[in-house]
């Protein structure tokens, strides 16, 4: 008998936990073959300008060198890489090139691929390679790309690659709302570049089997799949030619879900070479070429009747999205657009938003893409339009949150694409209230702007929505094993959420089994499933799980049919019985398991999964912290989330998921920052410059998670939960700061909130008192 809820739902301790603390995980850098080259890349050093030549003589002289290539190897047309989200004509202008041509557009662009017998031979060589550039002006902010007296692609005619529109009511609606409302305001806000910063860079390892005309790529996590099919058509392979074999990876984080240069010039080199290639990334080479992300302005207006009621919201944002439109570039921009109104009854919503390109490393998906930007200019202008109004800013939020029987709600349409969606369901105030609660807030907002022991307290609250479970399909296999286990396949991605350990729970509930019955739990490889997706927009759980329970239905259906028929009887007369030991009807009993066992040879069955609306989790961050107005130091001494998520597969894996976003949000809002000097050097290239949290940074983070309101868009109920721990934080942290700061007249309008910028905002303020 199918067991239901005794493994889902508890905390199980993570399986792959054993592998990583005993140094068995196997990353890509800890694969090595026979034979095996090593690659490394030219990049430029210049961040706009002319390619006069290459010459590589000199590196290819040197002893111990196999190839190098520029764009000039790679035949009579140079492969592009093109847009996987949202790919639009206009935004194609833009692609990015694998080796540069003609010109550079940053610094770190790749310049030609070096091959050599070892990693020190191929760094020397690319040292050797000469690289003529003449330099051209630089585009570098917002200002110098719509101003287009300097191009980056002189084709195009602009800067500007495309301005989307999010729409909620007509125009006219919107009008009235800001014509006729008795208080409006409008505030400029901007959030920094900043980046994933996972614990490993990336690598690949391609293997090329000529007898066999196989390529096998080891290191392309999060979407393999999706990765294989790009590459299969950029080397004018046959998809099936092609095996993506995930790695363990130190974090994907949506950086990780790009098509980048490298993802072809490495197998590119495999193949010519007929030999294996590896390329590890280093840490400075990660920050120069990794995805960056976050870097937007926006003037944000909000219409209110003087109770608080929202009428309106509008703006205008500009996406700063470096040189070249990578595959998911348009991710982030598109949410920001959508999600500018949050939880919010908001009547009438117009947001613009411009694509931009400028001589910085190209831009796109990071955890919470485009919600945790607006997020934090919507939840700054609502502290602003409270205080302004003279309402208590939790009194505005309880007022304007949607209702429990608002539910669902109808999202803004995104154009050009025609965009919207709906949330699920679920109870904003339920949460909301549950963290003014948890964090105190009645006694804390007392100390709201006081000195006490030198220090300025401040309290702040925020709300927000995720949107998870990205279709559109996802597949699994299990396979009933000679010795009565369960082996699990399944195409999404595990990139460190804990994946292996939550669909062994699901697997063994389905199936009736204990957890030691699941032998395995395989995923994100091309060779285990028939087709897959990967893990990105918290989907792992609701695509991938839900897929696996369509595959245990499947596996069930399988062994009853062959015991039927060995049985004389009808498959839906077969009992399961013993953990899939044994089958049962009219009388007998079956062996499944063992040697003798009527599944001895094995059995197994696919699982599909298909959803085309999102899920939508949701939640409320609190925060308490105090700013030395001496130094301008912020000390987190209070954080509270409560989300509610539909249904908790694990709590112990949700838990490290939520505060670990918090965390990493954290170190976007406090201290990271990529900086770039006025000729486009990125001056933050090394973990000592580039800031990320430490353990002993933020050590007073609290999480709550519920399961009020599952989704009914798929059988578990689950809404996704990997990115609600980042949206809300830089809002709820520059809105504590402002609050701590409020005698100052501080009102942050820009991240990141480094102490030095404190410090200037308490200099600028309008309202000085004295310091201690």
């Amino acid at each position: 008998m199918t067991r239901h809820d005794i493994l889902v739902g508890q905390p199980v301790e993570r399986l792959e936990d054993l592998r990583f603390l005993t140094g068995r995980g196997q990353y890509v850098d800890d694969r090595s073959v026979d034979g095996m080259l090593h690659a490394t890349l030219v990049r430029s050093a210049l961040a706009h300008g002319t390619i006069r030549a290459i010459d590589t003589a000199a590196a290819l002289a040197l002893p111990g060198v196999h190839a190098v290539y520029t764009a000039a190897d790679l035949g009579a047309k140079v492969p592009m890489i093109p847009m996987r989200m949202e790919a639009n004509a206009d935004l194609a202008r833009f692609e990015q090139p694998v080796l540069a041509h003609g010109k550079v557009r940053y610094v770190g662009e790749p310049l030609a691929l070096v091959v050599a017998d070892t990693p020190a031979i191929a760094e020397d060589a690319a040292g050797l390679v000469a690289a003529h550039i003449e330099p051209l002006p630089v585009v570098l902010d917002r200002t110098g790309a719509e101003r287009g007296d300097t191009l980056l692609f002189e084709q195009a005619g602009s800067n500007r690659g495309l301005a989307l529109q999010a729409l909620r009511g007509d125009a006219s609606a919107l009008d009235a709302a800001f014509r006729d409302a008795p208080y409006t305001c409008r505030r400029r806000f901007k959030v920094h570049r900043h980046t994933a910063a996972p614990m490993e860079t990336r690598g690949l390892l391609a293997e090329w089997d000529a007898a066999r005309q196989r390529l096998t790529v080891s290191g392309l996590v999060k979407v393999p799949f999706a990765i294989r099919a790009l590459l299969a058509t950029l080397l004018g392979m046959p998809e099936s030619a092609i095996d993506a074999v995930e790695s363990d990876c130190g974090g994907g984080f949506g950086m990780r879900g790009e098509f980048y240069p490298e993802d072809f010039l490495v197998p590119f080199a495999a193949r010519r070479l007929g030999r294996a290639v590896k390329w590890i990334e280093d840490r400075n080479e990660h920050l120069l070429a990794i995805t960056h992300a976050r870097e937007v302005e926006c003037e944000l207006e909000i219409a209110c009747d003087r109770d608080g009621t929202i009428r309106g919201l509008r703006g205008q944002g500009a996406y700063d999205l470096g040189a070249y439109i990578r595959p998911n570039a348009v991710t982030a921009p598109r949410n920001f657009a959508q999600m500018a109104g949050g939880p919010y009854r908001i009547p009438a919503l117009h947001m613009e938003v411009a694509l931009l390109v400028s001589n910085k490393t190209p831009a796109g998906s990071y955890r919470g893409p485009g919600r945790f930007e607006t997020d934090c200019f919507r939840e700054r202008l609502f502290d602003i339009a409270a205080g302004e109004l003279g309402i208590d800013r939790v009194a505005f939020r309880r007022h304007n949150l949607l209702r429990q029987d608002e539910m669902p709600s109808r999202l803004p349409i995104v154009m050009p694409y025609g965009s919207g969606g709906e949330t699920d369901s679920g109870n904003y105030h339920e949460t909301f209230e549950r963290c003014l609660a948890e964090i105190g807030w009645n006694d804390k907002v007392a100390l709201a702007g006081r000195q006490i022991d030198g220090v300025f307290h401040g309290i702040a609250i925020g709300c927000y929505i995720e949107g998870g479970g990205s279709g559109p399909r996802e597949h699994a296999r299990l396979v009933y094993e000679g010795d009565g286990r369960v082996a699990v396949h399944v195409g999404s991605s595990a990139v460190g959420q804990g994946l292996e350990t939550i669909f062994a729970q699901i697997a063994a509930d389905a199936l009736g089994l204990p957890m030691d019955r699941i032998s395995a739990v395989r995923h994100g490889s091309s060779g285990i499933v028939k087709m897959g997706y990967g893990s990105l927009g918290s989907r792992s759980t609701v695509m991938g799980g839900s897929a696996i329970l369509d595959a245990a239905n499947n596996l069930q259906h399988a062994i009853r049919t062959l015991a039927a028929a060995r049985l004389g009887c009808a498959p839906e007369e077969v009992s399961l019985e013993d953990g899939l030991r044994s089958a049962a009807a009219r009388g007998r009993v079956l062996a499944l398991a063992g040697p003798s066992g009527l599944a001895g040879g094995g059995i197994e069955a696919d699982g599909l999964f298909e959803n085309d609306r999102r899920t939508y989790s949701y939640g409320s961050h609190a925060a308490h912290l105090t700013v030395d107005a001496a130094t301008g130091q912020v000390r987190l001494l209070d954080y509270v989330s409560v989300e509610d998520v539909g249904r908790i597969i694990n709590p112990m894996t949700l838990h490290g998921q939520v505060i670990g976003a918090i965390v990493q949000a954290l170190g976007g809002t406090l201290l990271e920052h990529l900086v770039y000097d006025g000729q486009g050097q990125l001056l933050t290239g090394s973990l000592a410059s580039y800031l990320v949290p430490a353990a002993d940074d933020f050590p007073v983070i609290r999480s709550f998670v519920l399961e009020n309101h599952p989704s009914p868009l798929n059988p578990l109920g689950v809404k996704g939960a990997g990115e609600g721990g980042v949206i809300p934080v830089g809002g709820v942290i520059a809105n504590a700061i402002a609050s701590a700061l409020s005698s100052f007249g501080v009102q942050p309008d820009e991240l990141p909130l480094t102490p030095p910028r404190i410090w200037e905002l308490i200099r600028r303020g309008n309202a000085p008192v004295a310091l201690p």
